[in-house]
């Protein structure tokens, strides 16, 4: 066996030199600390830098092959009753949809900003009833107007002459207020029949426009219940027929403790009951502040389109004046909600910087308007973004801008939308691959082995020559 070691060893290239003709140095010492405190560094620098992952984009046509994309929104409107708000949606392939209730909620909110009455979901808007008469107003106005043309110089009398008034307020152009001119006209007759205590009234708007600004009157007609002055919310909505009309008349005197057995009284006197006598229990009513909420989700055809939130009604005519669409913007996003994320998609989602994450750019922000016949489109670009090459999630660009409407258009809240034709793919790399990892790892073990070897003989050299 020895001859074949000693062949062996003859193309040894590591070759060793005999222990007793080594000699440890204490230079020799420092310098193996220090050789080894290089590597040590050096090595974890390497490493850090072969688990560390570079950041990548790139664009591209979207390949997503979906004929649809998912709108999220969630729109507070500061000055629109819910009764008036309708959502509707175009688009380029002529798509037309108009006051959409599936998948949207209207919740009315109160003062501070809060849900109070739920206004509807997934329902359409009931149709409220007229009636047809035989005879026309000018023929029911041959024996007398009952119903008392109102303005602002005979509002405080008309008031003050009974506790109760029920008063309409119209525009002479509005299809509705002219259908409802003759009921509203005999109802005012039967009042006057039956000696109900409340008085009748009507206001054209159009004459009278100051007044029925003050009153915020947003639609026509609008049927409102005074008592002693004070408007009686909410207003009158039901079938606009003399019995309807007659039968809220009658639950809303018998819902005041002073007048709740009128039809006696009017029996046993034979006259109208004016003003006077004790104090009396107004009537219960709710508040009925102007705001609506909006929420819920679309689905729209992956083309430019846009839709829109504006103030509509099949029962009324806008009052454009005073059709207000100041809005707050809670949420607006597109495709699958970030809330509906799985906890693997969160943890991918996570590994990328926010500069890639602009979903939701106008969220929480605020749109007022302060002037009449304007309010506030916005210009959404979407991008579809892969991140990783499996999660898709949608940005947006948003631009807005305020903008003017002629004094006989009603005002819209736009959300014009386009999606682009590229897609954004964003994807981490590692900077290195295994076997540059392993080439560097054994260079540094090399060179820093090699070049320390070369300074400490160096330096043995150096102190020896001075020694001698």
């Amino acid at each position: 066996m020895q001859p074949n070691r000693n062949g062996l060893s003859g193309v040894d290239l590591f070759r060793r030199i005999p222990t007793d003709l080594t000699e440890a140095t204490s230079l020799g010492a420092i310098m193996s600390i220090l050789c080894l405190l290089t590597m040590l560094t050096l090595f974890t620098t390497e490493l850090l830098s072969f688990l560390t992952s570079d950041l990548s984009t790139q664009v591209s046509l979207d390949t997503v092959d979906a004929n649809q994309i998912r709108i999220n929104f969630n729109v507070t409107f500061l000055d629109l009753h819910c009764d008036f708000l309708s959502v509707d949606v175009l688009d380029s392939l002529g798509t037309n949809r108009q006051n959409i209730t599936k998948n949207v909620e209207k919740w009315q909110i109160d003062e501070n900003g809060k849900k109070r009455i739920f206004s509807g979901r997934n329902k359409d808007v009931r149709e409220v009833k007229s009636e047809d008469h035989d005879m026309t107003l000018e023929q029911m106005h041959e024996n007398g107007v009952h119903a008392v043309d109102v303005t602002k110089d005979n509002w405080e009398g008309f008031m003050g002459e009974r506790d109760n008034a029920f008063v309409d307020f119209y525009a002479p152009w509005c299809i509705w207020c002219q259908r409802l001119h003759p009921t509203w006209e005999q109802f005012a007759e039967k009042v006057e029949e039956e000696k109900m205590p409340i008085s009748v009234g009507k206001v054209d708007c159009v004459a009278e426009s100051a007044l029925c600004a003050t009153a915020k009157i947003q639609a026509f007609p609008t049927l409102r219940w005074y008592h002693r002055g004070d408007a009686i919310m909410p207003d009158y909505k039901s079938d606009r027929t003399v019995n309807a009309l007659n039968s809220y008349a009658s639950r809303k005197l018998e819902a005041d403790e002073k007048y709740k057995d009128w039809e006696k009284k009017a029996k046993a006197t034979g006259e109208k009951d004016k003003n006077g006598g004790g104090p009396s229990k107004p009537n219960r009513d709710r508040p009925d502040h102007p705001a609506c909420q909006v929420s819920g989700h679309l689905m729209v055809n992956r083309v430019p389109g846009n839709f829109h939130i504006e103030a509509e009604s099949i029962n009324h005519n806008l009052n454009p004046t005073m059709t207000n669409l100041s809005h707050i913007v809670n949420h607006l996003s597109f495709g699958d909600p970030l809330t509906r994320l799985s906890r693997r998609d969160r943890k991918q989602l996570n590994k990328f910087p926010e500069e890639y994450k602009n979903f939701i750019p106008i969220d929480g922000t605020g749109w007022v308007t302060e002037k009449a016949h304007k309010a506030f489109h916005h210009y959404l670009k979407i991008v579809s973004t892969h991140f990783g090459g499996e999660l898709v999630k949608y940005q947006v660009l948003e631009n807005s801008q305020e903008v003017s409407y002629t004094e006989s258009e009603v005002p819209e809240a736009r959300f014009s939308y386009d999606i682009s034709p590229m897609a954004v793919t964003v994807s981490r790399t590692s900077r290195k691959s295994w076997y540059d990892f392993l080439t560097n790892l054994f260079a540094i073990v090399g060179g820093t082995f090699t070049t320390l070897g070369l300074i400490d003989g160096i330096l043995y050299k150096a102190f020896k020559s001075k020694k001698l």
